[in-house]
């Protein structure tokens, strides 16, 4: 599916607002699913020319909470409820939704994403979790060994010529 700018969703949402192009023609004639442009009109409505305009941003919980709530009790649809609430991507209230009922508000809070920072003047930490892994790296090395050692013995067992072998009662 193709991205479209936010020039271009301006540019075909006023196509069918003040032009004289149906909906079904200007979403045949740029390519996109008239579930998406109808969408966009409905935003473009709702919120003007600035809509379309990415800001990445985080949800507060009580507001994901007052938007699934109004879904609830309007029962609107997701696309509908995105729109409304000027919520660039739909496919983020079904996962809020998702997570809401199967656990419950806590699953709605906004968690941090990426490395820690690190600390200046925390070089003890970094050399503690070095010698941790030096030692564990010394560990897996000495196993490996064991391992070599027991896989030999066991291949030479099974080729000495003192091996006994069953004798087979024939009657």
């Amino acid at each position: 599916m193709r991205k479209f700018s936010p020039e271009e969703k301006i540019q075909a949402v006023k196509r069918y607002l003040y032009g004289k192009e149906s909906g079904g023609e200007i979403t045949q004639s740029i390519g996109v699913h008239h579930s998406n442009f109808h969408r966009w009109v409905k935003q473009y409505k709702a919120f003007g020319d600035e809509v379309f305009i990415k800001n990445y941003t985080t949800y507060p919980t009580q507001f994901k909470l007052d938007v699934l709530h109004y879904m609830d009790k309007h029962g609107t649809s997701i696309r509908e409820t995105a729109a409304m609430f000027n919520i660039p991507s739909p496919e983020s209230l079904r996962i809020w939704k998702i997570a809401y009922e199967s656990e419950g508000v806590d699953a709605l809070k906004s968690k941090k994403k990426g490395h820690l920072p690190m600390k200046r003047g925390n070089k003890l930490a970094v050399d503690g979790k070095k010698e941790t892994l030096q030692a564990e790296n010394e560990r897996l090395r000495m196993e490996v060994e064991y391992l070599k050692k027991l896989n030999a013995l066991v291949q030479s067992k099974e080729k000495s010529p003192n091996k006994t072998k069953r004798k087979s009662s024939m009657n």
